[in-house]
């Protein structure tokens, strides 16, 4: 596995490490300035998104580039689900999906979106080893040594193509348009400290 890149060069923290590891960890101030970084990226998105009571469908449209499709979606207007739905006796969703995993912290006025993920069989895609799990994980400890709250969830648009290229190329313009943080593409742009790869 490829390690992840710091949030903060070592000019703005010192010496700073991974989470867990000993090291100093991130202080309040400095996980809502990243988060902050993020939401004044991702807020004009969420702003000029129809209400969810509004959104075409983005399939109604065969003609539409992944790229026009990815402007008109509201990833707020699928049902946010817990972290843990797939510890569920059955999974509430199956077969082909865009997954998307967000954060909605108390000081800001609007969720990030963290991850976007794409699955042929969204009931199991999150029951195993996944990237994703270990960066929130660490999200979720660096907030809580922090006292900040973290309120995660996952949300599956299950209306998504089932052939495995367009799914794809549908993921990757949400994942260039949103640049949510915790996807591979996306890492050294916001420089996260939170580490899948233990030291």
């Amino acid at each position: 596995m490829a390690r992840q890149g710091e949030l903060f060069g070592r000019s703005q923290l010192g010496e700073v490490g991974q989470i867990g590891t000993g090291a100093i960890p991130l202080l309040a101030h400095q996980l809502e300035q990243w988060q902050g970084r993020l939401a004044c990226h991702q807020g004009p998105l969420f702003a000029n998104q129809q209400a969810a009571a509004e959104q075409i469908s983005l399939f109604g449209s065969r003609g539409d580039t992944a790229e026009q499709q990815a402007e008109h979606f509201n990833p707020l207007s699928l049902q946010p689900q817990p972290l843990s739905f797939w510890r569920w006796p059955a999974a509430p969703q199956h077969g082909c999906a865009l997954y998307f995993v967000a954060d909605r912290p108390a000081g800001l006025g609007q969720p990030l979106l963290l991850y976007v993920g794409e699955t042929g069989r969204a009931d199991q895609r999150w029951k195993g080893e996944h990237d994703c799990k270990a960066y929130l994980a660490a999200y979720g400890e660096a907030l809580l040594k922090a006292n900040l709250v973290c309120q995660l969830s996952i949300r599956f648009w299950l209306d998504v193509p089932s052939a495995l290229g367009a799914r794809r190329a549908l993921e990757q313009a949400l994942i260039r348009r949103w640049l949510p943080p915790f996807n591979k593409e996306t890492r050294s742009r916001w420089a996260t400290p939170f580490q899948a790869d233990p030291a």
